[in-house]
């Protein structure tokens, strides 16, 4: 092999493994929206503000510098009167920035691609979130029938005591999947990293982490190896950061800054995981099939794997739990077609179809 082609292929092999990173940090200049949209979408707008109706405020994200991280961070204002969303709804308030269909390709997620977000982000030491919601983070798919419903929030909730919330919808049903105490959150820089490999049922993984800037300790973490990242007929999926509440307890909030900066946007090589999957593809680890009020789990199974998903034909997660037994009730499932994955540590099986008869 000669020189000259050895090269070439070292380049090609190269390129098919290169990522994409894009990153936006203050600046202080004093044109914050001009900023935000020069780097998530150049010549267009990605500001989703409540300008329109309190304009005599001015912008509603501004640029401050911060004495803490020793560099400008974004501060995002929203007012409890008389701020809107956009002038479109008036039980909401919305202050926003995304990535859109007028984005560089490379932020914006596609099937089987792997991204990973990271931002930091400083809630006031009196901050209060609304028991309705109050996110500052979400995934969103462009396009498809559940575009309206968020695949991953991140919101802050008042309760007792208040909470911090990561919700997730596969399809068009949201639910908290994980939960921890809002207080540690106050009044403090935190640093979040969000990793997804972008994928339907059973192939796609989800991973958050969040600690404190000033010491490196966790406040939050939560992983899932084997978990619907996709939504149906979507044509990308892209993230929004920022305040987005609702008025229907209008009591529980007051004028609110949250401080966000060092937002990281990159494309990973979505071939490196640290999960492997069962490769004997002949051995029956489940049984009967068809099934009818029950699945039996194999004893090779059960020396492997402790947790089973079936999802519904739709991508819907209809049944998940520890596995106890060899014995699976399945009696709640209506007739149909079924996805099944049994999962252990660091080991997942490929989907599995069963019908439920």
């Amino acid at each position: 092999m000669t020189k000259k082609l050895l090269i070439f292929l070292f380049l090609y092999t190269s390129a098919q493994f290169t990522v994409a990173q894009t990153i936006l940090e203050a600046d202080g200049s004093g044109n914050t929206y001009e900023l935000i949209n020069s780097i998530l979408a150049p010549g267009y707008n990605v500001v989703e503000a409540p300008d329109c109706g309190h304009n005599n405020f001015g912008r509603h994200i501004d640029e401050v510098f911060d004495t803490e991280l020793n560099k400008y961070v974004f501060r995002f204002h929203i007012h409890t009167s008389p701020d809107n969303d956009r002038c479109i709804n008036f039980d909401r308030q919305r202050n926003e920035i995304k990535t859109y269909d007028k984005s560089p390709d490379s932020l914006l997620a596609t099937l089987h691609e792997k991204v990973e977000y990271k931002w930091k982000f400083k809630l006031d030491s009196a901050f209060q979130p609304s028991s309705s919601f109050t996110h500052i983070h979400q995934i969103k798919a462009v396009g498809g029938s559940e575009a309206s419903m968020p695949l991953i929030t991140l919101t802050p909730r008042k309760s007792n005591p208040d909470k911090l919330q990561l919700r997730y919808a596969s399809a068009l049903s949201q639910s908290t999947i994980y939960d921890v105490a809002l207080a540690p959150f106050k009044g403090v820089w935190v640093e979040a990293t969000e990793t997804i490999l972008y994928d339907e049922v059973g192939l796609g993984q989800y991973e958050i982490l969040i600690t404190k800037v000033s010491t490196g300790d966790t406040l939050f973490h939560f992983v899932d190896n084997s978990i619907r990242m996709w939504k149906t007929n979507a044509d990308f999926l892209r993230p929004k950061w920022g305040v987005y509440r609702s008025l229907n307890n209008s009591t529980d909030l007051r004028d609110e800054v949250v401080l966000f900066a060092d937002f990281s946007i990159e494309e990973l090589d979505p071939t490196v995981s640290t999960m492997n999957y069962y490769s004997d593809d002949n051995e029956v680890l489940v049984y009967p099939n068809p099934a009818d009020n029950q699945l039996l789990i194999s004893k090779i199974a059960l020396s492997k794997f402790n947790h089973i998903n079936i999802y519904n034909a739709n991508g819907k997660l209809v049944l998940t739990k520890e596995i106890e037994s060899a014995n699976i009730s399945i009696s709640h499932l209506k007739a149909g077609l079924y996805i099944l994955e049994l999962t252990g540590h660091n080991i997942k099986t490929k989907p599995i179809k069963i019908i439920v008869e």
